[in-house]
């Protein structure tokens, strides 16, 4: 029988990636994480040229609540400089969200509230 996890000579490239990731400083590996989830977020909410080929609500609430837990678990060690346009960009979001819901959330229930407060549109 042999074993099912591969050794990293196997599997040479791994040993390559995770020197490059020990060399990225943690506050670019979070504002990254955030950037990916607001583009994806964008995406599902129809923001983006093809709109509504790739929209779907219940994916879009899922990435914005995961944004709202990352700042607000990550704001205090990436700086203001960093977390303001993040905070900025979760808000836009969150009023997308609202306006393309057929039945908006009541304030504070919105996708990511519990994190940031009440949105209000």
């Amino acid at each position: 029988m042999s074993d099912a996890t591969p050794t990293s000579s196997e599997n040479p490239g791994f040993d390559a990636m995770a020197r490059d990731i020990a060399e990225v400083p943690a506050v670019e590996v979070i504002v990254t994480v955030a950037v990916n989830l607001m583009s994806a977020a964008a995406v599902k909410l129809g923001l983006t040229e093809e709109g509504e080929d790739h929209k779907d609500l219940d994916e879009a609430r899922k990435l914005v609540h995961a944004l709202a837990g990352l700042l607000d678990a990550g704001t205090t060690e990436i700086s203001t400089f960093h977390a303001s346009p993040l905070r900025d960009g979760l808000k836009s979001l969150q009023l997308a969200f609202r306006e393309a819901s057929l039945v908006p959330d009541e304030p504070g229930q919105g996708p990511g509230e519990k994190y940031t407060g009440p949105v209000y549109g």
